[in-house]
């Protein structure tokens, strides 16, 4: 792999692992304390990396060291997150733990004046980039709910996307991560260390953050994903992490924002 001339003389010939958990299309290049991130040059790729420097003196977040753009693609160089994964078994299988984790790491954000912050990412950028997918054909459908589309659910992407138009939520705006799943969440004893995969994140509605986060818990918790074959606890519990934010659940809210993201 040919790497932008930068990128290569920070990181030289340091040995690397791939890293295949999660469900980005990037490449991720783990190496000994830095993240290499290579992923098509788009506005998602530029918004992490304007974010990332946003959030530094803010929340806990990868140090960039350097960000390249060559031939369509992005390179961004960053520091290592401590910790672990918020899908390690080490939280997976202590629900009470991960779930206090995941509260306070949304907590945190929304702790966060935006009042600055140069990123929107209300509903209406939301919908419009939706629209642009379903237009150049990026909509995979092989990676929605079962009850999305068909018999039980919308025609095609177009319908759901008319229906999102109808059925627009109040935002209550805070900064949010945009991809709130127990991949990008890192933490050491509880406490949280790191946020990535900032690509989306900006001012928009708090549900979006808590509908997908509650979605990756159910996710996980399912066996959905391999990396987590080996779970071993069984007694998770749904509300868990509306009784540690101190919210009822808005399922309305949180039904409109999985049917969202199933157009990205």
């Amino acid at each position: 792999m040919v790497l932008p001339e930068k990128i290569h003389d920070l990181i030289r010939d340091e040995e690397c692992q791939a890293d295949d958990i999660g469900m980005s299309e990037a490449s991720v290049l783990i190496y000994k304390d830095k993240v290499l991130k290579i992923q098509e040059d788009n506005e998602e790729a530029e918004n992490e990396y304007r974010m990332m420097q946003y959030m530094q003196d803010r929340l806990p977040v990868p140090v960039p060291y350097a960000y390249e753009r060559s031939d369509g693609r992005s390179y961004l160089l960053m520091s290592k997150c401590a910790g672990q994964m918020a899908c390690s078994g080490e939280y997976v299988n202590n629900p009470a733990v991960l779930c206090k984790l995941l509260a306070d790491g949304l907590k945190k954000l929304w702790s966060i004046d935006i009042s600055d912050c140069p990123s929107d990412q209300r509903l209406s950028h939301k919908l419009a980039a939706a629209a642009c997918n379903i237009e150049h054909g990026l909509v995979d459908l092989d990676n929605v709910e079962p009850d999305t589309f068909g018999e039980n659910g919308f025609q095609d992407p177009e319908a759901l996307l008319s229906w999102l138009d109808d059925n627009k939520p109040e935002e209550e705006l805070v900064l949010s991560h945009g991809d709130y799943c127990l991949p990008n969440i890192f933490g050491v004893q509880g406490e949280v260390t790191g946020y990535i995969d900032l690509g989306k994140t900006g001012i928009a509605d708090k549900w979006c953050d808590i509908a997908l986060c509650y979605r990756s818990l159910s996710h996980n918790y399912s066996g959905k994903y391999k990396s987590n074959e080996n779970i071993t606890s069984s007694d998770h519990d749904g509300l868990l992490l509306f009784r540690e934010l101190g919210i009822k659940p808005d399922w309305e809210k949180i039904r409109y924002y999985i049917l969202l993201d199933e157009l990205f």
